[in-house]
C-alpha cells in the first residue's frame, strides 16, 4: 500500500497527548530495546532518537543509558516539548527521519515502533550518520502484526521479516541482536479496539473517513470473525553495529 507521510503526521499529531497511556505494547518494546542495547553498551557521547513522539522511549533511555548529547527527531513539531521535558538541552530535528542532516555524527541511533513506516530503509544514510563502531537499534513489526485488521480490511503496511531486515542491513552493519515476540491485546468491543488504534496513531493506514454503517459493519464482522476481540502485535527488536 502507498504510505502518505502527511496522513501519518496528522494522525500521530492528533494522538500524541493520549499516546503514552494507550501504547502498552510500544512501551514494552521500548523497555526491551533499551535493555538489550544497554547489554551491548551503556555509555554514548551522542544519541539520536528517531520518531521521538511523546517521549516514551526517551524516558527509558534516560533511566538506563548515559550520554553527553541527546538529539531527537519526529515528523510532529510538538514532539520536541515532550522530549525537552525529559532532556531539557536536547537538540530537535523536525522532519522525515531519513532526510534530516545532524551537524555531527552519532554513537547510537535508536528508534521505537517507527521503521515499519518506511517504504525503503536507507542503510547508507544511517551508516554515514554513525561514528566508527556506532550502534543502530530499533524496533519494528513482522508481517503477523495486526493480522486481524488485514484479514478484515485488506489494509496492511509492508512489514519486513527479520530475515529481510538482515539482508537489508548486512552490507553496512554487523547484526548483534534480533528478537521477535507476539503480544495479543483483548478488548471488550471492536469500538474499544478502534479507539485504541486511534489513540496510538496507527489508524494512519487510510485517509478514508468511515460512515456510521461502515463502522457498524466493521464491528459486526470483527465480533463474528474474532469473538474474543483480539488484536495481535508482532514486534521485532533489531540491533546492529556499523562495519
Amino acid at each position: 500500500m502507498q504510505i502518505n507521510p502527511k496522513l501519518i503526521k496528522n494522525q500521530f499529531e492528533k494522538s500524541l497527548n493520549k499516546y503514552n497511556e494507550n501504547a502498552s505494547v510500544q512501551r514494552l518494546m521500548a523497555e526491551k530495546l533499551v535493555t538489550e542495547t544497554a547489554k551491548i553498551r551503556r555509555e554514548f557521547d551522542n544519541i539520536l532518537e528517531l520518531g521521538s513522539g511523546a517521549g516514551l522511549l526517551t524516558k527509558e533511555i534516560v533511566e538506563t543509558i548515559k550520554f553527553k548529547k541527546y538529539f531527537a527527531n519526529d515528523l510532529v513539531e510538538k514532539s520536541q516539548y515532550y522530549v525537552k521535558n525529559i532532556v531539557p538541552d536536547a537538540i530537535f530535528y523536525c522532519g522525515n527521519a531519513q532526510k534530516i542532516k545532524p551537524t555531527q555524527k552519532m554513537d547510537l541511533i535508536i528508534s521505537n515502533a517507527m521503521f515499519q513506516w518506511f517504504k525503503t530503509i536507507d542503510t547508507d544514510n544511517y551508516k554515514n550518520l554513525l561514528n566508527t563502531d556506532g550502534i543502530l537499534a530499533f524496533s519494528s513489526f513482522s508481517p503477523e502484526n495486526f493480522k486481524e485488521i488485514r484479514e478484515l480490511t485488506g489494509l496492511s503496511l509492508d512489514y519486513k521479516t527479520s530475515d529481510e531486515l538482515k539482508q537489508i542491513f548486512a552490507k553496512n552493519f554487523e547484526i548483534l541482536h534480533i528478537e521477535e515476540f507476539i503480544h495479543t491485546l483483548k478488548f471488550s468491543t471492536p469500538l474499544e479496539l478502534l479507539a485504541h488504534m486511534k489513540n496510538t496513531g496507527v489508524n494512519s493506514l487510510t485517509a478514508q473517513h468511515w460512515t456510521f454503517k461502515e463502522v457498524k459493519d466493521f464491528c459486526d464482522n470483527y465480533s463474528q470473525k474474532f469473538p474474543e476481540i483480539t488484536l495481535t502485535y508482532a514486534p521485532i527488536i533489531f540491533i546492529c553495529k556499523k562495519k
